[in-house]
């Protein structure tokens, strides 16, 4: 069994008396310590499975297995532990608390479990070990984006799920980003999954699962992915 197993998934959504599929008989697997590119237009369904496997969202039909435990099936107090202990989350906004400093916000998330890392060690991975104290206003976008980071992987998470993470970053910044992404998968081990709409970034992935109007069209396995430092876009 892989380490993610996802089978026949389905979200609707009801609005009015319209019915959206936001999902539609979603079936893939994901490896342990892989990294995983969902790529897709805007209103692929890529968001609204992430939100799932983040234990965000709950589907309507089917099965999401993580670790040999289906999470579909988790009740309000289990999904909040598996959310708190096992997945980190980097979305393309950021969402840092805008009162607290960078060092603040990641020892925000690093106090939730046990065995954490270093908030300070972790923000010095990311290169911010010289705006410990900085607030975010006080941040440019990157450097928002790399505490955002640093926060998800204090938690040493078994799993690191990122939502459009270089939307809202210039190229330069976002190949950084992409960067510490891809050296938490290789180095640390984390099973990564990136979404993303840039088609560009599929070489970096060892599995890329392309969405389409709600549906996976196709998945590819690479034997060699590319390092991002080789990738232009």
């Amino acid at each position: 069994m892989a380490y993610i197993d996802v089978e026949h998934l389905y979200r609707r959504y009801h609005t009015g008396g319209t019915e959206i599929i936001a999902n539609n008989d979603v079936t893939f697997s994901v490896e342990k310590g892989e990294l995983v590119i969902i790529l897709g237009a805007s209103g692929a369904g890529k968001s609204t499975l992430l939100n799932i496997l983040g234990g965000m969202d709950s589907p309507n039909e089917g099965r999401v297995v993580v670790a040999g435990r289906d999470i579909a099936r988790l009740d309000r107090r289990e999904l909040t532990r598996y959310r708190r202990t096992d997945v980190g989350f980097v979305f393309q906004f950021y969402n840092l608390v805008a009162n607290l400093t960078a060092k603040e916000n990641v020892e925000l998330a690093s106090e939730i479990v046990r065995d954490a890392q270093n908030p300070v060690e972790v923000l010095k991975l990311v290169g911010l070990e010289g705006r410990l104290n900085n607030f975010p206003a006080q941040l440019s976008g990157g450097e928002q984006q790399r505490v955002a980071i640093a926060r998800a992987v204090a938690k040493n998470p078994k799993i690191l799920l990122c939502d459009e993470p270089t939307g809202a970053l210039d190229y330069r910044t976002g190949k950084q980003v992409l960067k510490i992404l891809q050296d938490m998968c290789r180095v640390r081990g984390a099973t990564t999954l990136i979404v993303t709409h840039n088609a560009a970034l599929a070489p970096i992935g060892d599995r890329v699962i392309h969405m389409r109007d709600a549906r996976v069209v196709k998945i590819e396995r690479s034997e060699h992915p590319a390092d991002i430092s080789a990738i232009e876009w």
